[in-house]
């Protein structure tokens, strides 16, 4: 579940490298509940996800407004939000890092 350390860390507030950062993005979107949090929260997951930073969730999710947030194994291999996207943006490491957590 989310807690504030890692709200503090989406908002800014801890000084973390990009790799910490984004394994604090990355377990905010596999955990799926910031989904239904202010806006911002889900614009800042739907970047890292766009810019290959990330993928989605194991689990399909709605957000606060009942769209449906698909998991990585609903998007099409290679496309946005998949493990390979991820792969090609940032390399086979970092995928199976953010795909560990």
């Amino acid at each position: 579940m989310i807690d504030l350390d890692m709200i503090d860390a989406l908002e800014g507030e801890v000084a973390l490298s990009r790799f910490d950062y984004y394994n604090v993005v990355q377990a905010a979107i596999n955990d799926g509940t910031a989904w239904r949090l202010q806006g911002a929260y889900g614009r800042e997951m739907m970047g890292a996800i766009e810019n290959g930073f990330c993928m989605l969730g194991r689990d399909a999710v709605k957000d606060y407004w009942g769209n449906i947030i698909p998991s990585r194994f609903d998007v099409k291999p290679g496309t946005k939000g998949s493990y390979e996207f991820v792969v090609d943006a940032m390399g086979e490491e970092w995928a199976n890092d953010m795909d560990a957590l």
